[in-house]
């Protein structure tokens, strides 16, 4: 998935719990398949789960989880990772790695892009989760990959993707939109707390309902467009709207969004098109998608 990725497989993994927690080295690791592109994750058992950072980027997320996690739980309608443990490097692996509670559920489905109710429950787990006051949250790293921050520091990086990708996509319309979203005023209000990777495969559904949202290495407080996400990643039609009214922020806030997900997209083609082919199909889909909004 990178260049700079750490050698993880189960062995490693079984290997790891041998030598630094006895009391679960019985258990045979398994990997998810659905693992995402900042972690790997493998099943201990029916209750546990082991989830290791591929590069040093994403390094520390399992420290951040146990210090906030616990503290958002309580105030959050849907659940989130309960981090139970955190191990240290070993065995040739570079960085600390947690083991969780396994969260029930499978990332939500393409069958729900059209349910009110789940759009209608996601924008209640993003108030819940803005309207908390927790004093020291992570503010948003000024680096280009920062979610929660203004759209300009992106300006280069994806007029640049633009320029690649102008035999897929019509570089005038491109242009247009992101020009368009890039104009819409910064956010003015309080900086809100914001998961700020709200894509599929970080909302479980379980018997037909959202259940969970998981990985939280974006927790930060920034700009509250930057859980618009799901608006693009998630939702059509009318549970659209029912996610873009029950989020309650202004058109401002929605081009800022849409600007977010154009952007990641844009940028993840060329980065993923020979690590990940289907992403870049979904990715391509959903740039097309993009395309036809009208701000």
């Amino acid at each position: 998935m990178h260049d700079d990725e750490a050698d993880i497989d189960a062995q490693l993994v079984a290997k790891l719990l041998a030598g630094q927690f006895p009391q679960w080295s019985d258990r045979v690791p398994r990997a998810v398949q659905e693992s995402g592109t900042d972690h790997v994750t493998f099943r201990l058992g029916d209750d546990l789960a082991a989830r290791l950072p591929r590069t040093a980027y994403n390094a520390g997320q399992s420290e951040q989880d146990l210090q906030w996690l616990p503290k958002l739980a309580p105030h959050l309608p849907l659940a989130v990772p309960e981090p139970i443990a955190i191990g240290e490097p070993g065995c040739g692996y570079p960085y600390t790695w947690g083991v969780y509670r396994w969260l029930e559920g499978a990332s939500v489905s393409a069958e729900m892009a059209s349910d009110r109710r789940a759009a209608a429950d996601l924008a209640a787990f993003i108030w819940a989760l803005r309207s908390l006051h927790v004093a020291g949250a992570p503010l948003p790293p000024e680096t280009l990959y920062s979610r929660g921050r203004p759209l300009a520091p992106r300006d280069a990086a994806t007029r640049e993707a633009i320029d690649q990708l102008r035999d897929e996509f019509d570089p005038h319309r491109v242009t247009e939109l992101w020009e368009a979203c890039l104009s819409a005023p910064d956010w003015a209000g309080e900086p809100a707390l914001i998961h700020s990777d709200l894509m599929r495969g970080n909302i479980l559904a379980h018997e037909g309902r959202l259940s969970a949202v998981i990985d939280f290495g974006g927790l930060r407080v920034g700009d509250p467009a930057g859980d618009l996400l799901p608006a693009w990643y998630v939702f059509e039609g009318e549970a659209r709207a029912v996610f873009r009214a029950e989020t309650d922020l202004d058109d401002a806030a929605w081009a800022r969004g849409l600007g977010w997900a154009l952007s990641i997209e844009l940028l993840a083609i060329p980065y993923y098109r020979d690590r990940a082919p289907e992403r870049t199909r979904r990715s391509c889909a959903l740039v097309e998608a993009l395309l036809a909004e009208n701000l």
